[in-house]
């Protein structure tokens, strides 16, 4: 039954059906979470280390379900075989804990058959189950309210947008200690906090995401593709659909809104040059670094346009080759700038064979990966580089390009090879690229 539930609300039919059921039936069946909640929308059974899990969050999109997985996992703490007793509920303010957790369409009164419903003391801030269960609410504009309270359980809805969400934090964490197992769960849009990235990499965390299409079938019509083509691939579209938590380093050479004040729905026609660069990886290893490919285009007015980024990883020389030339074609681009400093030979002989007469243009680096892509940032500043589009894969790295240890580079250690191809690309476009010994095969 519960196979059949998710295959209808996945193939976006579940509407259909709930129409044409009785009003009995379609009461039983809006009780019945376990049957057609999402998996995602479901307590996790175990945390990322394997044990139990004390915090399970879920980071999900705008209109995701979050809500509905929160109050559905509060109906079950306070009217299961083991109620308990004590649950906190904490929003951003007192007024979204009412509006949105408790008395919202898909808050904890909404989830309740009619008759079973617990009572509402707004007084009182609380929620009252026939059992004896208490639901408490809290502000996170208030976080001394936590002294002296103790729970065991609490849902604590949208941290990421809460002013004083760590100070929020610590307070319920010394009142968590009633109960064999006192457990969280967080439900929230993520952003990059701190506090949510410690709660993220706790080993006791479970975590569950979901975008805003997983739930495609209980928003409006046409609402999912009316966002996708306003917000898809953007920063705010990947954070407030996707439930991405986007990085960004505050020593790093681009910024997210650096970017987003550079996007274009497209390039604009009469491109006067147009390149695509490759950053061919050290090695002919599939476990070798990822190779680059980027193609840009620069207008009458020295304005460049980022088109496209088909950066490959895991592949053999022969199968990235043939994807860049292939992308030559398909742009008409004037010239393939290929970096020759390691295995420059090598990489120059499978485009020569990919792509007989496609034009090559070998360029050298005589400068580090940081003194190189600086003046590119800054033509971004200036105004100078737009990107047609979103391309997500490479605004990451370029948001996470900065000072290590060892120099400049990615947090993560990993070669920056989508941001190394836009480099040379946009240098050869408008910083007058120096190259190496002029090799370029023509049509």
């Amino acid at each position: 039954m519960r196979d059949t539930f998710l295959e209808l609300h996945e193939n976006g039919k579940l509407n259909s059906l709930l129409s044409e059921a009785s009003p009995g039936i379609l009461r039983h069946w809006m009780t019945q979470w376990d049957l057609w909640g999402r998996p995602d929308q479901q307590p996790p059974a175990a945390a990322q280390g394997g044990g139990p899990w004390s915090v399970w969050l879920i980071l999900g999109g705008r209109g995701a379900g979050k809500t509905r997985a929160g109050a559905e996992w509060v109906r079950a703490l306070a009217t299961g075989r083991k109620p308990v007793g004590r649950i906190a509920l904490l929003g951003e303010t007192f007024a979204d804990v009412r509006d949105v957790m408790v008395e919202g369409p898909s808050g904890i009164l909404a989830v309740h058959p009619r008759d079973k419903r617990p009572r509402w003391e707004s007084s009182r801030r609380r929620l009252a189950w026939p059992n004896g269960a208490v639901a408490h609410a809290f502000s996170a504009e208030d976080p001394e309210s936590l002294r002296g309270p103790q729970f065991g359980a609490a849902w604590l809805d949208e941290l990421a947008k809460w002013r004083q969400a760590r100070e929020t934090w610590d307070m319920l964490q010394f009142g968590m200690r009633l109960g064999d197992r006192p457990r969280q769960l967080v439900t929230t849009t993520p952003r990059p906090l701190p506090l949510l990235k410690e709660i993220l990499a706790d080993p006791h965390t479970a975590v569950c995401r979901a975008s805003t299409a997983a739930n495609r079938a209980f928003l409006a019509p046409g609402f999912i593709d009316m966002m996708a083509r306003r917000y898809g691939g953007t920063r705010l579209g990947r954070q407030e659909l996707m439930g991405e938590i986007l990085e960004e380093r505050q020593d790093a050479l681009w910024s997210r809104d650096l970017i987003e004040s550079c996007r274009e729905a497209e390039a604009p026609a009469g491109l006067t040059r147009i390149v695509v660069a490759v950053d061919p990886p050290a090695s002919s290893s599939k476990r070798a670094d990822a190779c680059g490919i980027v193609a840009a285009g620069i207008d009458a007015d020295g304005v460049v346009h980022v088109l496209a980024d088909a950066t490959l990883a895991g592949v053999r020389p022969a199968a990235w080759a043939a994807a860049a030339c292939a992308l030559v074609r398909r742009l008409e681009a004037d010239a393939l700038v290929v970096e020759v400093n390691q295995g420059g030979e090598m990489a120059q002989a499978v485009l020569a064979e990919a792509g007989p007469g496609v034009p090559v243009t070998p360029v050298r680096a005589a400068r580090g990966k940081h003194l190189r892509a600086e003046p590119v940032a800054h033509l971004y500043e200036r105004g100078r580089v737009r990107h047609a589009g979103s391309f997500p894969d490479l605004e990451d790295e370029l948001c996470d390009f900065g000072p290590t240890a060892t120099g400049f580079g990615l947090s993560n250690g990993r070669s920056p090879d989508r941001m190394d191809a836009l480099v040379w690309a946009v240098t050869a476009l408008a910083l007058g690229a120096k190259t190496a010994e002029p090799r370029v095969r023509r049509m």
